[in-house]
């Protein structure tokens, strides 16, 4: 396993410091490694980290930190994985499984370039203290999009701006976790297609907060606005306001450039795949992509059974050449 950060956790201890988990604990383990203490709580993203530090060791596997990827090219036999530092791995098989948060989203604004006061991807907030008194926009209308907007209405002047109303999600429908009523109701199980059909934008999971500050004008939300100018912004009705900083939490995309020069990515960085198993390269697989197999692909609730199927898909196409599909 090659890791490119100090400790093999992930991106877990550069989420933002109020971060937790949208589904309890007793749904987010690992087989065979469960979350300790209360099964019911939802974990804060500290405990997460702590998790995933102790199941590395659990699994006994060799693990390589400080061990970014550069690049991986296709060899007669497998393939070459050249690290940033030069060294070179040869392999017969490759799993990307390096998520989507590396890869932030920036999207094309009106007058974002000439923009004069703070841009901040939802990547690097942290808390809300650097933005204390201040004029702030947050653009989104997802999970993060919501919380960051939350927490930062307590102690600046914030609005959220969305393309469409936000659409919550209730945490306990009748009184039962979410995540319970997922796989009771096979929800977990419908395929990637039923789910795009189901699902055309992001569902913000709450306990009944979240709406109650945006019904109520705590947390503030306009439609999206229409452009940026110098230190103000303009809303869709032509309505000018000074604005300090502004907040994109604008989602991200698949962090697998290491594959550009292998073929094995669209030209907007999007692999080519069914399930998690390549459609251009036997022995190539991805683990936590969005929708991969199952709406909880990407979520530590779901991404373990979509490793058992890629690990063993992965290793019976590794042992048989050649590596390009179809050639």
């Amino acid at each position: 396993m090659l890791e490119a950060e100090d400790r093999p956790v992930g991106s877990w201890p550069s989420y933002y410091d109020s971060l937790r988990l949208f589904s309890r604990a007793k749904y987010s383990g690992f087989p065979g490694f469960v979350f300790g203490g209360d099964p019911d709580r939802y974990p804060h993203r500290d405990e997460v980290v702590d998790h995933l530090a102790r199941y590395a060791d659990h699994l006994g596997v060799e693990i390589r930190t400080r061990t970014r990827v550069d690049t991986v090219s296709a060899t007669g036999a497998g393939y070459a994985i050249r690290t940033e530092t030069g060294d070179e791995l040869e392999a017969d098989g490759v799993i990307a499984a390096t998520g989507s948060f590396p890869n932030p989203v920036y999207p094309k604004l009106p007058g974002l370039e000439s923009f004069t006061g703070d841009v901040v991807h939802a990547a690097d907030y942290r808390n809300p203290e650097p933005f204390a008194g201040r004029r702030v926009v947050v653009v989104g209308g997802g999970n993060s999009g919501v919380q960051i907007a939350h927490e930062l209405a307590a102690v600046s002047d914030l609005t959220l701006a969305t393309r469409a109303p936000v659409a919550f999600l209730g945490q306990r429908p009748l009184g039962r976790d979410v995540h319970f009523w997922f796989g009771a109701l096979g929800f977990d199980r419908l395929p990637p297609a039923v789910l795009r059909r189901l699902v055309r934008g992001p569902l913000v999971l709450d306990t009944g907060s979240y709406r109650a500050a945006l019904e109520s004008g705590s947390v503030r939300r306009r439609p999206m606005f229409a452009a940026l100018d110098g230190d103000e912004v303009v809303w869709s009705d032509g309505t000018r306001e000074h604005l300090d900083a502004l907040v994109l939490a604008t989602g991200y995309r698949p962090a697998v450039g290491y594959l550009r020069d292998l073929g094995a990515v669209d030209e907007q960085g999007a692999p080519h795949h069914r399930g998690g198993i390549s459609l251009t390269h036997r022995g190539l697989g991805y683990v936590g992509l969005e929708l991969q197999r199952s709406f909880a692909s990407n979520t530590l609730r779901g991404v373990h059974r979509d490793a058992a199927h890629v690990a063993a898909a992965v290793t019976a196409q590794a042992r048989s050449a050649p590596t390009l599909v179809g050639s």
